[in-house]
C-alpha cells in the first residue's frame, strides 16, 4: 500500500509501527515522505498514493476520490501557525501589529495549507488593505528567509513554534490563539485521507492501532522520528509529538468534525474553497 506523508516528529511518530510491520494484519507501506505542499499535490494527481497525510484546507478539492479518516491526523490546541517578523511591528496590541503587514510581502508553506488559510481568514480581519506579496517557501526556509530580510514576515508551522526565538524574530500573531478565542474549537490541521475505493475501515483501524502502538512503546520510534526530522534535538522532537499527537489523533470526536465544520465552512463562505456537503466528510455512521 502506497503512503504519502511528511518527515515531521508527529507523522513518523503516527506510523513507525505500521511502517515498521507491528501491527497485526496490516499491509507492508510503501512511503514518501514529503512536505505537506507535495502532498496536497499528489492528492489531486492522477494515481497518487493510497494514503495521504494533507492540510485540511486541501480536503475540498479531493473528496471526490478520497475520504478522511477519523483517526491519524493533527488538531489541537496550543498548536498553531505563527505570524512573524524580524522586528517588533510598529503600533500596539494586535491590531497595530497587524496593520504593519498591509502591502508587505508574506512567506507561507503552501497556498493549500490549513496555516495559509488561517491566514487568510484573519488577515481580512485584521490587515487593513490586505498583505502584499505571497511567496510560496518550504517551511524549513521561512524564518531563515525572515531573519535575512529576503520577506517582511512569515507564516511558520510545526516545530518553528519551539525555535523561532533562536533566529530572533519576533511572534506578531499566534492564528491558533486566535482561532481558538474565535470558535472555542481546536485548530484542524492535518488529516489523513484514503482512496475511497479501498477498505477504509481497516485503513482506520490499522492507523488507530499505530497510534496506539506509538504511545504505549514510544522508545521504539526515536530513532526512525529523529532520522527523519531536520536538525532537531530530541526535546524539541518530544515537544513537537506532544502537543500534535494528542486526544483527536486517535479519534476526531465531536469536536474535532465541529472544527473542520467551522473551518472549511467559513473559508467556503469567503470563497476560499469550494463549496461541498459537509456532511460527506463522515463516511461512515460509527467513525
Amino acid at each position: 500500500m502506497k503512503i504519502a506523508f511528511s518527515p515531521c516528529p508527529n507523522d513518523t511518530f503516527v506510523f513507525h509501527a505500521w511502517v515498521h510491520g507491528l501491527i497485526p494484519g496490516a499491509p507492508k507501506l510503501d512511503v514518501t515522505y514529503a512536505d505537506i505542499d507535495v502532498t496536497n499535490h499528489l492528492a489531486v494527481a492522477a494515481n497518487g498514493p493510497d494514503v495521504l497525510k494533507i492540510s485540511y484546507a486541501a480536503l475540498p478539492w479531493v473528496l471526490t476520490d478520497y475520504a478522511l479518516l477519523p483517526c491519524g491526523g493533527a488538531l489541537g490546541r496550543g498548536c498553531g501557525p505563527l505570524v512573524l517578523t524580524a522586528k517588533p511591528a510598529e503600533g500596539t496590541g494586535r491590531a497595530g501589529g497587524a496593520a504593519a503587514l498591509a502591502g508587505r510581502r508574506v512567506a507561507v508553506p503552501s497556498e493549500r495549507s490549513t496555516a495559509y488559510l488561517l491566514f487568510r481568514l484573519w488577515a481580512a480581519r485584521n490587515v487593513p488593505g490586505g498583505v502584499g506579496e505571497i511567496v510560496i517557501m518550504p517551511f524549513h526556509e521561512i524564518m531563515p528567509a525572515v531573519r535575512d530580510g529576503k520577506i517582511d514576515a512569515g507564516l511558520v508551522i510545526h516545530e518553528a513554534r519551539f525555535t523561532y526565538p533562536s533566529y530572533g524574530l519576533n511572534l506578531l500573531a499566534d492564528l491558533g490563539a486566535w482561532w481558538e478565542e474565535d470558535t472555542g474549537l481546536p485548530i484542524p490541521l492535518g488529516a489523513i485521507i484514503a482512496k475511497r475505493s479501498l477498505d477504509l475501515a481497516s485503513i482506520a483501524r490499522w492507523t488507530r492501532e499505530s497510534v496506539q502502538h506509538a504511545w504505549a512503546h514510544p522508545e521504539e520510534s526515536q530513532n526512525y522520528v529523529l532520522g527523519h526530522a531536520q536538525e532537531m534535538n530530541p526535546e524539541v522532537a518530544k515537544a513537537h509529538i506532544d502537543l500534535y499527537v494528542n486526544e483527536f489523533t486517535a479519534e476526531l470526536g465531536k469536536d474535532g468534525y465541529a472544527a473542520i465544520h467551522a473551518l472549511l465552512g467559513r473559508a467556503a463562505d469567503e470563497g476560499l474553497v469550494p463549496k461541498f456537503d459537509l456532511e460527506t466528510l463522515r463516511w461512515t455512521r460509527t467513525d
